[in-house]
């Protein structure tokens, strides 16, 4: 499918491009199929160039405010992050024009730029990324006054796209039921890894610390993400069960990164958890190659049920047995290639993790299951033409 003549504004604030992979495979898609493409997204570490053209996208960048964690914080760096956005929007338009804006969430709040130019005529596609009534009660454990604003953000964004992007069937069913969407205005594009990036490189045994197995983690240091979970889990393994050859490495920055390692001195596990930070992908490729099993400890509550994490993705295209808790989303993509334990159990997640180190065929089993659900059905081979699709309908 063609889109030659068409052109598309995306915009993103949760993190800058090309680092945000999803956007960028989104970004390169359209391009190859004709479109001409311009980005807004945040400053990151990497990628703090204001402009860039890159593989013929304009890439523009903005400050994004630092709030400080909390409510108010997250409100302090919304605002600023709208502000930008709309001036960079308008900027773009007369510089290059565009005929549909692209709105990726976190937040909700892409819709206040799309309002103003589909008074003149112009698109709005929402691609759902995450659903942020339940990010937000997953991070504060609570529905107060600020969670209603977001069901009331959510169903406005809604409301003004007219496509909505689902990233699974989970979030197709919210954008009808919540959102009041046709079956026919939504398009799931699941964010499949572009096996065309993806080298795998040799095994690294250097990163396993003299020790006689890795266990990864890839993604980010959140609230939400479980870590809390995996470093009991850690103690679990070394203090009960007496295991001191396991070496657990974790790959990510985000804003628990701190306390996490503060945790993990508190628990005594710090010589067996090495926290990385954010990594280049050379790095982040040597450490799953390397990896005996490959761990997700998000912990289950509606927002993790729901949602498809990259990091599973990532796991199965490196070919690595998975241990996870058992979540809808999460059984649904990894499907045999993942042991589940029970809902927040550490003692059951630390077993399945010996259950897959003590028997390295079943490691080898359920990791060629995953590749190849990969490679046959879940790249992003077969999700780029409902995308193209998508902006189409």
């Amino acid at each position: 499918m063609r889109m030659n003549g068409r052109k598309i504004l995306i915009i993103v604030e949760n993190l800058p491009v090309p680092f945000d992979r999803r956007v960028w495979q989104e970004a390169r898609a359209l391009k190859t199929a004709g479109a001409q493409v311009s980005v807004i997204c945040p400053q990151g570490k990497h990628h703090l160039a204001r402009y860039e053209y890159l593989e013929g996208i304009h890439v523009y960048r903005h400050p994004l405010a630092e709030g400080g964690g909390g409510a108010i914080g997250y409100l302090v760096e919304y605002a600023t992050a709208l502000v930008w956005e709309t001036y960079l929007a308008w900027r773009i338009f007369f510089r290059h024009g565009f005929d549909t804006i692209q709105g990726c969430n976190p937040p909700d709040l892409i819709f206040l730029i799309a309002w103003q130019f589909k008074l003149i005529g112009k698109r709005y596609v929402f691609d759902h990324h995450d659903i942020n009534p339940e990010l937000y009660e997953a991070k504060f454990g609570r529905r107060d006054l600020w969670w209603r604003v977001m069901v009331a953000m959510e169903w406005l964004t809604f409301k003004t796209a007219d496509v909505v992007i689902s990233t699974n069937e989970s979030y197709k069913k919210i954008a009808m039921q919540r959102g009041g969407k046709r079956e026919s205005d939504i398009v799931v594009v699941r964010s499949g890894p572009d096996l065309s990036r993806i080298i795998v490189p040799p095994p690294a045994p250097k990163l396993k610390r003299g020790r006689d197995f890795l266990v990864g983690y890839v993604g980010v240091m959140g609230e939400q993400e479980g870590i809390d979970l995996l470093l009991e889990v850690v103690h679990h393994i070394v203090f009960t069960l007496g295991r001191r050859d396991i070496q657990f490495t974790l790959v990510g920055g985000g804003p628990s990164l701190v306390k996490l390692q503060a945790l993990s001195k508190e628990l005594g596990v710090e010589d067996y958890v090495e926290f990385m930070g954010r990594a280049p992908d050379d790095i982040l490729f040597r450490l799953l190659s390397t990896s005996d099993i490959c761990v997700n400890p998000d912990r289950v509550n509606e927002m993790n049920d729901k949602s498809t994490m990259n990091k599973i993705l990532e796991y199965m295209a490196f070919s690595k047995p998975i241990v996870q808790f058992d979540v809808t989303e999460g059984r649904y993509t990894a499907q045999e290639a993942s042991l589940y334990a029970r809902p927040n159990d550490t003692v059951d997640f630390a077993d399945k993790i010996m259950q897959l180190l003590a028997d390295p065929g079943e490691r080898q089993r359920r990791g060629a299951i995953g590749r190849r659900r990969i490679v046959e059905e879940l790249s992003w081979e077969f999700e780029a033409p409902k995308y193209i699709r998508a902006h189409k309908i």
